[in-house]
């Protein structure tokens, strides 16, 4: 069956909107549905290569159509879903008598519907009585997240609609390559660009930094792993030059006194010693943000991924509140959300140490609440689990993880130590994993589960600003493949878990729907109806009322109604110089890419547009190493190599080498990452590795 559907785009935060219409039996071979952009705030119509190109998904070659199961002599065999179910509960049943509740784990993922999202959280705390239990958002939103909640009470990615960037005046954009990562986001960026407002800090000339070419804007290129002293410098500057509007600072948060004090050491020229960035241009940035107008501070994971990615993001909001711009009319602050329902996939469950709603798993009316909903007792939900390096690095050990079941995470790619990550996957009695395609972590399954994809299903997800929209289904699932509503329903049916599990969407988002009522998240005043009208639904959306789309115009979350205003430190520690030789490894996205590249890489125009990793270095430095364009190089450090052909470009500093996380195998750059963590939001250290580059004799073979 094939009908028209409204609906969006499987890939980032933006969500884009687009219409899907069947095409003909004879036509469907490739893709069954065409794909029409539809006009919405967010990409009014447009959709980048990778929204045009998603229908091919649907029918690719590479689609899992049956569970799989591993023999005895280590092969993937086809196997009814009625076999690999009851293998998957015995086993499940097995390891919970033989080491109890938490040596099951469950690793979600930022792309699940929010009903999904939500299901997979009851699921681990009631049917297997799991704390085990987080997801790869903990990758990518956690240290905003963090940031956020300390200083507004909230967290959510954007606290007022994207459209309002339109008028914007100055937006400075910190670590973020938009123009790649969602390219129908830059159509907001206009009015700043032709004010001479778009300022963009990378240590990469990407294609966002290039908007600033024609010379109004401002690209800042500070040494990696310095956000955080560009930032409090920037904050020295506005205070030292009477920048601040204190009546703001007066009536709208606490905290400044500490803050002044913080920050006075951070003097222009001592920032321009440390990040490279001239004193003169951090003067003239730091009066244009304080210039009037609309203003709007932007962060992403350039800043974020890092173990001081917190405090740099506290950093942030701190200028941004020093300067009046949270919940000022045209002004504000913001951090934006990069999976498709990151913000969404947060709020409901799946996060070690949340209940639906965004409420805290410690708290006790909070797990008196979602007990009542749920119809059990507030004893029977675990307390909070650890998050997602901890839970990884707990694998097969003996008080550790014994079973692990995977939704909408590629961990062998995605994750930090990726060979660590192999080893302790390796060590398990039990890995299960829910996927479209044998991605490289279903490679290494016991269990593979084919579901459903986007087009095949309904369900809601929550864009970057916090708005709540609906997925629609636009043709039948492959007979092979399976909803995992269903498959949690069926688990939860052979455990013998006497709680309601529903397989029909809009039941499950009823159920989040009481579930979230009176938490920070809360979507108890959306349903099906109002969403399949049309109606904008920002949350929080408490019953009765009209949504929020835009937060903080009176008070913020706190109790007081007031920010904090948190003084950080910037740490030597936290980025130690690399050593001689050693370049410093910056990770990042491409155009033609999502993510860990399990989808992208299976569509041949976007693979073949970018078939495989390049190291990208700036001449000088691969002059020095004795490389060439195009030359096979090793990219190594004690955690692993990476072997992939050199990319000159002057796009990047002398001092570092950019490598794209979505590749498998040999070429994963994760390989050499690290999974030290910050102490706040146990975000991994992503972005700055140090590695030491070399040239290879040329085999005619990239490993």
């Amino acid at each position: 069956m094939s009908r028209s559907a409204d609906t969006h785009c499987p890939y980032c935060a933006l969500q884009c909107a687009m219409t899907l219409d069947p095409v003909s039996s004879a036509d469907a071979a490739a893709a069954p549905v065409t794909v029409t952009g539809r006009d919405f705030p967010t990409n009014r119509g447009g959709l980048c290569k990778k929204g045009w190109t998603s229908a091919e998904l649907l029918r690719a070659p590479s689609r899992l159509g049956a569970p799989l199961l591993r023999g005895a002599d280590g092969v993937l065999r086809e196997a009814s879903w009625e076999v690999a179910l009851d293998v998957v509960a015995a086993w499940l049943r097995g390891t919970r008598t033989a080491h109890g509740a938490d040596a099951v784990g469950v690793f979600g993922g930022g792309g699940l519907t929010n009903e999904k999202a939500y299901l997979l959280g009851k699921f681990a705390r009631l049917a297997l009585g799991t704390s085990r239990i987080d997801y790869n958002g903990r990758y990518c939103m956690s240290s905003a997240a963090a940031a956020g909640n300390r200083a507004f009470g909230v967290d959510r990615g954007l606290p007022f609609p994207l459209e309002d960037l339109d008028a914007a005046h100055t937006i400075l954009l910190l670590g973020t390559n938009v123009a790649e990562t969602m390219p129908p986001f830059i159509g907001h960026l206009v009015g700043a660009q032709a004010a001479g407002g778009l300022v963009v800090v990378d240590p990469r000339r990407t294609a966002t930094a290039r908007l600033t070419d024609d010379g109004r804007g401002l690209h800042l290129q500070p040494v990696p792993g310095t956000d955080l002293a560009l930032l409090l410098g920037l904050t020295h500057i506005v205070i030292a030059e009477r920048l601040v509007d204190l009546d703001y600072v007066s009536a709208r948060t606490v905290g400044y006194d500490a803050i002044r004090r913080s920050v006075a050491s951070w003097w222009p020229e001592r920032v321009q010693s440390v990040t490279g960035v001239a004193a003169l241009t951090l003067r003239r940035l730091a009066r244009r943000l304080a210039s009037g107008g609309n203003t709007y501070v932007l962060t992403g994971r350039g800043v974020e991924q890092h173990v001081d990615g917190t405090d740099t993001a506290t950093a942030a909001i701190n200028l941004a509140l020093l300067l009046g711009l949270p919940g000022r009319a045209g002004s504000g602050y913001g951090t934006l959300t990069g999976q498709g329902n990151g913000q969404g996939g947060r709020e409901h469950g799946q996060k070690c140490d949340q209940l639906p709603g965004y409420r805290k798993i410690t708290d006790p009316s909070a797990r008196a609440h979602v007990a009542a909903v749920w119809g059990v007792d507030p004893a029977d939900i675990p307390g909070p689990g650890v998050p997602a390096v901890e839970l990884l690095q707990s694998l097969g050990e003996p008080d550790g993880v014994r079973a692990l079941l995977v939704h909408g995470s590629n961990l062998v790619v995605s994750s930090p130590n990726v060979a660590a990550v192999r080893e302790r996957l390796a060590a398990l009695d039990l890995l299960v994993v829910c996927d479209f395609f044998l991605s490289e972590t279903a490679a290494l399954a016991d269990v593979v589960l084919p579901i459903t994809q986007w087009a095949e299903e309904e369900g809601t997800m929550t864009s970057l600003e916090g708005r709540v929209i609906r997925r629609r289904r636009a043709i039948t699932p492959p007979d092979g493949v399976r909803d995992e509503l269903w498959i949690l329903a069926e688990l939860a049916r052979r455990l013998d878990c006497s709680a309601t599990f529903d397989t029909d969407p809009e039941l499950v988002f009823e159920e989040l729907r009481l579930a979230s009522e009176g938490g920070i998240a809360d979507y108890s005043g959306i349903d099906y109806a109002l969403l399949d009208r049309g109606e904008a639904a920002y949350w929080p959306y408490p019953r009765g009322s009209e949504g929020s789309p835009r937060l903080f115009a009176e008070r913020f979350a706190h109790p007081d109604g007031l920010a904090r205003l948190v003084a950080v430190a910037a740490r030597e520690s936290a980025h130690p110089s690399p050593l001689p030789g050693e370049l410093t490894l910056v990770t990042g996205r491409l155009l033609e890419h999502y993510q860990s590249g399990s989808q992208t890489r299976r569509v041949p125009e976007l693979r073949d547009a970018q078939p495989e990793a390049r190291a990208a270095m700036h001449p000088s430095t691969a002059d020095r190493l004795g490389i060439a364009d195009g030359e096979l190089v090793e990219l190594s450090n004690a955690r692993g190599t990476v072997r992939c052909r050199a990319r000159l470009t002057t796009d990047i500093r002398p001092d570092a080498v950019f490598l794209p996380f979505h590749y498998g195998d040999g070429q994963a750059a994760n390989l050499l990452t690290s999974d030290a963590v910050d102490p706040v939001s146990a975000m991994p250290e992503f972005k700055t590795n140090a590695v030491r580059v070399a040239r290879l004799v040329e085999t005619g073979v990239v490993a």
